[in-house]
């Protein structure tokens, strides 16, 4: 099997325009290699060697389809009011996780996103909410996502959710988190206290539930699906399709043909 050495130079701006705190090296099971630093103007080199064919690796992840545990279960009973709140430019509907453990459904248009959780220790002055967002993303509203996510607050005030957090208390003893994406691209990522990754601490089933692993989590930011509808992009849809294409071209040859008479 062909093996390819990868390098990447992680620079670190966050005292200039372009807040980039860190990167890596990933492979389709884990990261390879990655740096991350918010206190330190500091860059690093990263080195990994990956496979040139990692479908042929026998630790090749299993194909995942990302919607069928979400679509073949009733969504949960509502419990409490559903509210709208942004994260970065994109408009979420949330509803807060108010009781140690439950099982929690949140919807945005076609997507709707599941939430089964166990608290150790809810803290009292920490607030989390479960996410949906389906639509275009960001300022330049080009691109397509569908997200799901279980997120912390700013502080205990739900106005609050959605704003930049980089530490926690609060420990799951497990959360399964799934959606009924449109899309197989779906990109999974918990984020712990004080914004770390957690590889090999949880893990993507078959049916599309990204679940804890080994007992209690540390501390958790977010737990977060991110789907990406490639089709559904504002670039992608502003290109005429073929009917208009050959009616534009249609028009263009009569019209030369007209000046030509």
């Amino acid at each position: 099997m062909g093996k390819l050495f990868v390098c990447v130079h992680a620079l670190l701006f966050q005292k200039t325009c372009l807040p980039f705190p860190g990167s890596g090296i990933y492979a389709p099971h884990s990261p390879k290699v990655y740096h991350y630093d918010m206190k330190t103007e500091s860059g690093k080199i990263l080195f990994s060697e990956v496979n040139t064919h990692p479908r042929m690796s026998p630790d090749y992840p299993a194909a995942v389809n990302w919607n069928a545990y979400a679509k073949t279960i009733k969504p949960f009973p509502v419990q409490k009011t559903t509210f709208g709140g942004f994260v970065s430019r994109d408009e979420f509907n949330f509803t807060e996780l108010f009781k140690n453990s439950g099982n929690l459904t949140v919807c945005q248009k076609e997507l709707c996103c599941h939430l089964s959780y166990r608290m150790v220790e809810k803290k009292e002055n920490e607030s989390y909410v479960l996410g949906a967002f389906t639509g275009l993303h960001g300022r330049r509203q080009r691109e397509y996502w569908q997200v799901c996510t279980m997120l912390k607050c700013n502080t205990a005030d739900l106005k609050t959710c959605g704003q930049a957090v980089e530490t926690a208390a609060t420990r799951f003893e497990m959360f399964s988190l799934s959606g009924t994406f449109g899309t197989e691209y779906v990109f999974p990522e918990v984020l712990l206290s004080e914004i770390n990754l957690s590889p090999g601490k949880f893990e993507v089933l078959k049916d599309g539930r990204l679940i804890n692993k080994n007992g209690t989590s540390e501390p958790i930011l977010t737990v977060s699906l991110f789907g990406r509808w490639y089709t559904k992009d504002a670039v992608h849809n502003s290109c005429p399709t073929n009917n208009s294409a050959v009616t534009y071209l249609l028009i263009s040859t009569l019209l030369m043909i007209y000046k030509m008479l």
